[in-house]
């Protein structure tokens, strides 16, 4: 089903104030499937801008978490069904955040050598993991106790976000493991132009790419 202009504008109307398209089942100028192959290509385009963006430089934030609803069996970091997502923020700045297969040492640095320039002023929790990043630049490790940072010094920043793009995601009730990342890239493209009024943006990102540019983008094979 080839979508009409004006249903188009409708549901990037719609996608940009985070209504889900369950929520939209009555309406009947789009079928279930058109309306998820058109947001499918709203967060394609996302991801492909987040993609692009530089790597960070200066005081840069680091952690970890995992996205998944409460299940029954193994708990942390192994458990069934949780998506493993590592995420930095510059201070006072944008985030860039992505699915990692494992929780450890050489997935984590692997998307800090991608994802920030040597030199930078690296911020992050107790995780040994973390140890060998006084060798790209300076390392600060935050100590808590009773979850509360001690001193002055913090991951604020990156935790702030972890909430944020778990409550916008709340609604949609379940991501499909293989979009899993388009989603994240949504999250990441709506913190990181949250001054901005995201229609005409998408709506322009929309016009000037094609599909075969988001072709590699579209479904995560790992």
């Amino acid at each position: 089903m080839r979508l009409a202009s004006a249903t188009k504008h409708r549901l990037l109307a719609l996608f940009v104030l985070g209504v889900p398209s369950y929520r939209q089942r009555f309406r009947r100028d789009a079928s279930a499937q058109a309306r998820e192959r058109f947001y499918r290509l709203l967060r394609a385009c996302c991801a492909q801008v987040e993609q692009l963006r530089e790597p960070f430089e200066g005081a840069v934030e680091c952690d970890e978490t995992t996205f998944g609803g409460a299940r029954k069996g193994k708990r942390g970091w192994g458990a069934a069904g949780k998506v493993i997502v590592f995420g930095l923020v510059k201070r006072n700045g944008r985030v860039k955040a992505m699915p990692i297969p494992v929780h450890d040492r050489v997935s984590i640095m692997r998307e800090i050598e991608a994802h920030t320039r040597e030199g930078a002023l690296y911020y992050t929790d107790e995780w040994q993991a973390y140890a060998t990043l006084k060798l790209r630049g300076e390392h600060v490790m935050i100590r808590k106790e009773k979850g509360k940072p001690v001193g002055r010094d913090h991951i604020n920043g990156i935790e702030g976000f972890w909430s944020y793009a778990k409550n916008w995601l709340y609604p949609y009730r379940g991501v499909p493991r293989q979009y899993f990342h388009l989603y994240l890239a949504e999250v990441c493209y709506r913190f990181n132009q949250r001054e901005q009024d995201l229609k005409p943006l998408l709506h322009k990102l929309l016009r000037q790419t094609s599909i075969q540019e988001l072709r590699s983008t579209l479904v995560r094979k790992s």
